[in-house]
């Protein structure tokens, strides 16, 4: 059991880090504006904290989806190494009659 937790974990681990690197490239492809042409400029007013807010919120949201990932990921392979995992039992020894 112990073992498939530290996988579990380690999974959960490995799909934040993974998420760290995969959403922000992801939220600013999904977030820049299609059809423009080479070197036009998209002319909008700004409100800082409101994008800091929508920023770090999609951040936070894809590292718990990766974390999740991760860790039902890491659940499937701690189950599968405790499946081959067998415990060998010698027979008992026989005293002489």
């Amino acid at each position: 059991m112990k073992t498939i937790l530290i996988v579990v974990l380690a999974g959960a681990l490995l799909g934040v880090v993974a998420a760290s690197y995969i959403v922000p490239p992801a939220l600013s492809w999904y977030s820049s504006p299609g059809g423009l042409p080479e070197g036009a400029q998209v002319q909008a007013v700004v409100q800082i904290p409101e994008v800091i807010r929508y920023a770090t919120t999609k951040l936070m949201r894809g590292q718990l989806i990766g974390g999740g990932i991760g860790a039902a990921f890491g659940l499937v392979v701690g189950i599968l190494m405790m499946g081959k995992r067998k415990v060998v039992v010698s027979p008992p020894a026989r005293t002489p009659a």
